[in-house]
């Protein structure tokens, strides 16, 4: 048997060459976008630290290792149930066998959406989730159809994955000027008059009203409750800050004269449960001076893809489907996908998408047979709070920028306000409902064919 094959340095100073080949040789580039991820993630669970916030993976695929891998956010031990599959749980979390098998009793509240109920599921023993492990058991065991109960999902304005915005904001060019470009107020109809907007957002930074830097937003038509201001520390300016305000600038900017009142309803890192946002759709619904139009740059993707129950049962107890005085136009997301993105995928809401100044898809914009139209949604420049932001973002974490009162902004989130006001300023225009409006602008719509999105409708001005 021959001598085994020896290496021809001695050992200490081979171990020694390969430990400093180890320490010297490029390393893998880093995964931006699963940190990309994870930061925004963790915005969001340090905002909703009191409450709680859970993580689901893409559907078939393990549970998440970690923020990287989440697909949407729900609320811990909840779900979002009609009234009458109510009595159908009860009596399955009643029986003997699933006494042992659970703790606590199931628990239930009332909402504004008639109908729909919020559920406090009781734990569960062996540990699995109580939410969607609860769940896929009772579809298996055909206690209630797929999709019929569904989390409390998070609804939220960030990007990558979940929402918008697609960038952090960014500061404009020097002497760059806001575009949408701002069109001329005539100041000419009473305010009984004016198109109602409801802009569901972070709320209004009002020292963006009547500013010199964006004199578009004009004192009396950028309204905010004052349970709807947005605070906003000028030495650091938090994230998706200037979000609300940023969007209705984009509105009044191409419907001047326009009544839009901006609603602090996504206030805890750019997040609120489903619950809790269609309870404050329904408020504004109810509304003898109801909004006409109602912009929304949130959504979520959801478990299986199923409907959000909540925005479903809203939509149904409102007619929404068939009134012609209330409108919802919402942001398609920005995770690149083709996936249903919700709420813009009810087919009675306007869903959004975002293409460059040449008409070509953004990189960053969802698609797909449910996005109904597309405008420009890449580096819009508007009204920002004043102050210093330190990006918390990959690849620019710990950079600061500082913003005069604009900054330039990307997603479809952007893209959402241009077809409300492309709406509004056409109802102003012709007297026509909210609806009305909207077929007439869809109409205006230049067709283009798009590597990613197909045959796409593309409104409103691109450069």
């Amino acid at each position: 048997m021959s001598d085994p094959i020896r290496p021809s340095l001695p050992i200490d100073l081979l171990r020694s060459l390969l430990e400093k080949l180890r320490l010297t040789r490029p390393r893998p580039p880093r995964d931006v976008g699963a940190d990309r991820l994870r930061a925004q993630v963790r915005v969001i669970r340090d905002a909703m630290k009191e409450s709680g916030v859970s993580g689901a993976p893409v559907e078939g695929s393990q549970p998440p290792r970690d923020d990287a891998d989440i697909h949407y956010l729900y609320r811990p031990g909840h779900a979002l149930v009609r009234r009458h599959d109510l009595g159908r749980l009860e009596e399955y979390f009643g029986t003997d066998e699933n006494r042992e098998r659970f703790r606590g009793d199931l628990e239930s509240r009332e909402t504004r959406i008639p109908g729909l109920m919020l559920a406090a599921l009781p734990s569960r023993v062996d540990g699995q989730d109580d939410v969607l492990a609860t769940l896929a058991e009772l579809e298996r065991s055909h206690v209630v159809e797929p999709g019929a109960i569904t989390p409390d999902h998070v609804v939220y304005v960030t990007p990558r994955g979940f929402m918008c915005p697609a960038t952090e904001p960014e500061t404009p060019h020097r002497h760059t000027k806001p575009w949408p470009p701002a069109l001329p107020s005539s100041r000419e109809l009473a305010d009984r008059d004016r198109v109602r907007v409801a802009v569901v957002d972070t709320g209004l930074w009002t020292e963006a009203v009547g500013s010199a830097m964006s004199p578009w937003l004009e004192v009396g038509d950028v309204v905010a409750d004052p349970s709807d201001v947005e605070t906003v520390d000028p030495t650091a300016i938090h994230p998706y800050a200037g979000h609300g305000t940023f969007v209705a600038g984009v509105i009044s900017c191409l419907a001047p004269d326009t009544r839009v009142e901006v609603e602090g309803v996504l206030v805890h890192g750019g997040a609120v449960y489903e619950s809790e946002i269609i309870q404050q759709l329904q408020e504004a619904i109810d509304d003898d001076d109801h909004p006409q139009v109602i912009s929304i740059s949130a959504g979520t993707h959801t478990r299986g893809d199923f409907a959000l129950l909540g925005f479903e049962l809203l939509g149904e107890s409102n007619k929404l489907a068939e009134r012609e005085d209330v409108l919802i136009v919402a942001a398609a997301g920005n995770d690149s996908s083709d996936k249903p993105f919700w709420p813009a995928a009810f087919p009675w809401v306007v869903s959004v998408g975002s293409v460059d100044p040449d008409a070509c898809v953004s990189d960053f914009s969802n698609v797909g047979p449910w996005v109904d139209v597309y405008a420009r949604g890449r580096d819009l420049v508007n009204a920002f709070p004043k102050g210093s932001y330190t990006c918390h973002e990959p690849p620019n974490v710990g950079e600061v920028r500082t913003f005069d009162g604009l900054a330039r902004w990307s997603g479809t989130s952007f893209s959402t306000p241009v077809v409300t006001g492309l709406i509004a300023a056409r109802m102003r225009e012709t007297g026509q409902s909210a609806r009305e409006a909207w077929r007439d602008v869809l109409a205006t719509a230049a067709p283009h064919t798009d590597p990613r999105g197909g045959a796409i409708k593309v409104v409103g001005p691109l450069t």
